[in-house]
């Protein structure tokens, strides 16, 4: 198995996470993001941490130049019943040719290494109800399902007052 290393992102690396993006919503929830809306929103959390952190996994080819293999994003949410923040894992990708190689799971630690830092008080995430097998790894990896459903608001709702 290759090296997996974890970095964090950079402004050099938009591309590669749109690109990722995309192909997540497309793989998992069958849906087609309008490009340069998912570019802008990537490139405002790449300027301004407090929004959004994305990490990459780079694995090292035969000819040893590195290759970003998967990416996923954290953001925060305070828990007051806990005092302290729960880092939400969101945006997960992996190509296709390194998934089942150990990429997520390296991505995985990293994160819950960063979540035993004091102040920290657990990892979430959330998971489409038809992708069966993220949510497989998740339980294997020790998540539990805590029991919560997450609601929103819809789209149209969120941008009524825009028009």
């Amino acid at each position: 198995m290759s090296e997996i290393s974890i970095r964090p992102a950079a402004f050099d690396d938009l591309d590669t996470i749109v690109d990722f993006s995309a192909r997540l919503a497309s793989e998992s929830e069958g849906v087609e993001l309008d490009r340069e809306v998912l570019s802008a929103g990537i490139r405002s959390a790449l300027e301004d941490a407090v929004k959004a952190r994305y990490f990459l996994a780079e694995v090292r080819g035969e000819d040893g130049a590195a290759e970003i293999a998967g990416q996923l994003m954290i953001t925060y949410e305070w828990s007051d019943w806990r005092d302290g923040m729960f880092i939400w894992i969101q945006s997960v990708y992996v190509r296709g040719k390194e998934r089942r190689k150990g990429v997520f799971r390296a991505l995985y630690k990293h994160v819950t290494e960063l979540a035993s830092s004091p102040g920290y008080c657990g990892v979430r995430l959330y998971v489409h109800d038809g992708n069966t097998s993220a949510r497989e790894t998740y339980l294997r990896l020790g998540m539990v399902e805590p029991g919560y459903t997450v609601l929103e608001t819809p789209d149209e709702l969120k941008h009524e007052d825009e028009g």
